[in-house]
């Protein structure tokens, strides 16, 4: 059996699974499209591996502050009161690029860049780009996701070409 890995689909805002179970989720992506240049906001391209799993056992909706639980739950309340904040919610996966120049390194660096896949509001719309840069994912979908998934594990991001 091959080792299981993630693929993500930018042209159709979809997240593969492939392990023991086969999951497909509706994601979003960047705004601004796919990039790789530190400051762009942008979804890196390329191949990736996990290198952190942060929030196991935190409750859906836990608001996290660079990488740290707030012990906020996220409401509508909260969301009023801190309206610029970029939420992220109970889970964060947290992406190493591994090919150098490209989506590892400087100028490029999806770690240094805090590339994640992670929980967002249930009002922020799925399948449709509208990310700074990160794939967001429905809060209980990214739970799922990160009970299937260890540290190392492959995600290639790629956006399919129109022939």
């Amino acid at each position: 059996m091959s080792k299981p890995y993630i693929q993500v689909d930018i042209s159709t805002q979809q997240l593969h699974f492939f392990g023991n179970v086969k999951r497909s989720y509706s994601i979003s992506t960047a705004l601004n499209g796919v990039g790789e240049q530190e400051g762009s906001g942008c979804t890196p391209r390329g191949q990736h591996l996990i290198s952190d799993k942060i929030g196991t056992d935190q409750p859906i909706n836990s608001v996290f502050v660079g990488r740290v639980s707030t012990g906020e739950i996220y409401t509508d309340a909260l969301a009023a009161q801190y309206p610029q904040r970029d939420w992220i919610l109970s889970r964060i996966l947290w992406l190493y690029g591994i090919e150098p120049q490209f989506n590892q390194g400087a100028g490029c660096d999806s770690h240094s860049r805090y590339i994640y896949i992670h929980g967002t509001p249930d009002t922020e719309p799925m399948g449709i780009a509208r990310s700074h840069g990160c794939i967001r994912m429905r809060n209980s979908d990214i739970i799922e996701l990160f009970d299937l998934v260890e540290v190392g594990i492959r995600v290639d991001i790629f956006e399919q070409l129109d022939d």
